[in-house]
């Protein structure tokens, strides 16, 4: 393919994810908004950078870049832990991916290269700090004269004047300090496994105990001289990693705190400092349905239970709470038919909004990012009385950063949307926006023509993509490109959510793409339509979408159908082509859970339930007992070093199918995770479905388009 084609384009740029600003901060006094961000869109490198708002002519600073501390060496060699983390939140930069600031952001620290550097924010001055080898997750003590981090699952402490000290590990190769566990930051969004108290005096440190957990294998066939990588993976119906909690001084010396007493708690969802100055914890119990608030004695170690709700199917982590308000808890709490702000008990918001995040909250109000259409999220805020006031309004997807609930205070709103490319960020003072902060991500040699639809009787929110130019009569192959499971959408009006789609239309085919039930957005209801069955809604959705679409669009050939996934979409083209081959011609299923067993506790126990408990409901999901009703061309793709979703699952269905007599193909990815960042493995797996789909469908050879 030529330079200027989209697969190439698409890998050389990560996504193009690269370039663009994110990973805001904002000062508390408003004047400064720290972020990251690549010198180009074809530079991996991030950079700290700083926007310095009391100013007649607010200037972005280049504070930091990485080539000038450490030159042209490589930026991935990392520690393990770092890895993980990269994984966990599906990281695919490179340079300064993660950075942390004193509580006035006057100061900054991040880890490069397993090192340990501190900036200051106002001159840009870095210093590389006194520090072990593998430095991971650095954080300076809210008063900037200390700086903890991780080192070889140690929690280390060093100041800014020198003297590095351990302030709690062990010699025990499953036990672990101020990390989190596999589960936390894979599916309860917690990345972190420490937290300084507001004085700076003392850490909340989580203990990470993984003797329980199974240990799994991922070797590297193509290297067979390589001892495989050892996992503790905690598979449904298995033992997670037991949590406890510490707080220490600096010196190290600790006190339990004794967070689960009676073993009521499987899960450590989050945790912080409150107000009164001790730790604040929300827990969790295994089946999801009943979480608490607890607030912990740092000098005795007692911990207090504040606020508790409960939920028939589960609970719903949302980022930023629950959290105190002075001394009001405000919560986001499924109630009616909404996910709704709780303010001590009593509802702040109603039906009309979905809550999806609480950015900041305290006595001037809450500002949220949440959805009255699940194709659109806005910023609005909300003040302690229910007044709804939204600060977006233009369609599209919009994110905010604030240091405050303040209405007219600091925001900085990105926004995407289907009229442009990337995301256009602006920071607004006071109701007026005062600066921008430029994308610098590549705009795709290709522009979506995208149309929108809401179809049948469950209002399914599908997207239509057609060929560039494509006549109005020509009969069109139809490939379905959904992700249709819990935590994500495919169908919003952002234009880069639609890049791949076009380019497989412009190949031919005409793109649905589906957000069935399952998906968020919707309301605690259609959530929670999967409760016990991850398979049979959401392929219905898939086939009663695709029928209303061509009742109005007479283009769609329903005799040609294929579909392609990764990850639940890899295990929902799976599921189609096995189940409905009367519907579903070919599949390409990439990266699928193939037997939820294999799964983890956290995500698979929260719509299936414990195995033990329910064990129909993983045998209605299990692909692989469905294997002798494959009579369809299934590509299974699946990169070999997956920690996520495991190979096993792959092979698992390719064995049973091959036991069945059942012809498919196997296309394995060496090196690869769960992502797929290496960018000839990136273009040509765009290429090679496209040929798979092509034959498999018998259509006729043509020149692939840019």
């Amino acid at each position: 393919m030529p330079e200027s084609s989209f697969p190439r384009q698409q890998a050389r740029t990560r996504r193009f994810t690269l370039g663009s600003p994110r990973a805001y901060r904002v000062a508390p006094d408003g004047g400064r908004v720290v972020f990251l961000r690549s010198r180009a869109g074809d530079d991996a490198v991030n950079c700290l950078w700083a926007l310095d708002l009391d100013t007649s002519d607010p200037v972005e600073r280049l504070v930091v870049d990485p080539h000038e501390l450490v030159g042209d060496q490589d930026h991935t060699d990392l520690p393990p832990e770092e890895r993980a983390r990269r994984e966990r939140a599906r990281e695919a930069g490179d340079g300064i991916v993660a950075y942390a600031t004193d509580a006035d952001v006057t100061g900054a620290v991040f880890a490069l290269a397993g090192r340990l550097y501190t900036t200051d924010l106002a001159t840009g001055e870095t210093a590389r700090l006194p520090a072990a080898e593998g430095v991971f997750d650095p954080r300076p003590s809210p008063t900037g004269t200390h700086v903890a981090y991780v080192s070889a699952g140690a929690l280390r402490v060093t100041s800014l004047h020198g003297g590095d000290h351990l302030v709690a590990g062990s010699d025990e190769p499953t036990l672990s300090y101020g990390v989190a566990e596999f589960v936390a930051a894979e599916e309860m969004r917690r990345s972190r496994g420490y937290w300084w108290a507001p004085d700076g005096e003392l850490l909340l440190v989580a203990r990470v105990d993984e003797s329980p957990v199974a240990a799994w294998s991922i070797g590297s066939p193509v290297e067979p001289w390589v001892p495989p990588h050892i996992v503790r993976y905690p598979a449904a119906g298995r033992a997670n990693a037991v949590v406890g909690l510490e707080v220490r001084d600096l010196t190290g010396a600790a006190i339990e705190v004794e967070w689960n007493p009676i073993g009521e708690w499987e899960y450590l969802v989050d945790a912080s400092w409150g107000a009164d100055g001790g730790p604040v914890l929300v827990a969790m119990t295994r089946d999801q349905r009943c979480c608490a608030v607890l607030e912990a004695d740092p000098t005795t170690g007692t911990v207090a239970e504040r606020h508790r709700y409960t939920d028939d199917h589960w609970i719903d982590i949302v980022v930023g709470a629950p959290v105190w308000i002075g001394h009001r808890l405000l919560t986001v709490e499924d109630r009616g038919d909404a996910r709704r702000l709780v303010l001590d008990g009593v509802d702040l918001t109603d039906d009309t909004l979905q809550i999806r995040r609480v950015v900041a909250a305290d006595d001037d109000g809450v500002i949220v990012t949440a959805s009255t259409d699940a194709t659109e999220t806005h910023v609005f805020h909300v003040d302690l009385e229910g007044t709804i006031t939204a600060l977006t309004s233009e369609a599209g997807v919009h994110t905010v950063e604030a240091a405050g609930g303040a209405v007219d205070g600091t925001l900085v709103i990105a926004s995407a949307g289907m009229d442009h490319d990337g995301w256009a960020a602006r920071v607004v003072r006071a109701g007026h926006t005062v600066a921008t902060i430029p994308d610098l991500a590549e705009s795709p040699v290709l522009t979506p023509a995208v149309s929108f639809h809401v179809l049948g009787e469950r209002r399914l929110h599908t997207a239509l993509v057609l060929p560039t130019g494509a006549d109005d009569h020509t009969p069109l192959p139809v490939l379905l490109d959904p992700y249709g499971g819990p935590h994500a959408q495919r169908v919003q009006r952002a234009r880069a959510q639609f890049g791949a789609s076009q380019w497989f239309a412009d190949q031919g085919f005409a793109v649905v793409v589906t957000d069935g039930r399952g998906t968020p957005g919707r309301g605690p209801a259609f959530e929670r339509a999967v409760a016990g069955d991850l398979a049979g809604p959401v392929l219905d959705d898939q086939l009663d979408a695709l029928d209303a679409l061509a009742a109005v669009e007479p283009r769609l050939d329903l005799s040609r159908v294929a579909i392609r996934g990764w990850s639940f979409g890899g295990y929902l083209a799976a599921l189609a082509v096995l189940r409905r081959p009367d519907r579903i011609h070919a599949a390409v299923a990439g990266a699928p859970v193939t037997d939820w067993r294999l799964y983890d506790t956290h995500y698979t126990e929260r719509y299936l339930g414990h195995p033990d408990l329910d064990p129909a409901a993983y045998e209605r999901c299990d692909l692989t007992t469905e294997a002798t009703a494959l009579v369809r061309p299934l590509l299974l793709v699946h990169g070999l070093a997956d920690d996520n979703v495991v190979a096993a699952h792959t092979l698992a269905l390719s064995r049973a199918l091959l036991e069945a007599g059942r012809p498919h193909q196997v296309l394995p990815l060496s090196g690869v995770t769960h992502m797929t960042p290496q960018e000839t493995v990136a273009e040509n797996l765009l290429l090679l479905q496209l040929e798979f789909l092509r034959r498999a469908l018998g259509l006729h050879h043509e020149e692939v388009r840019p």
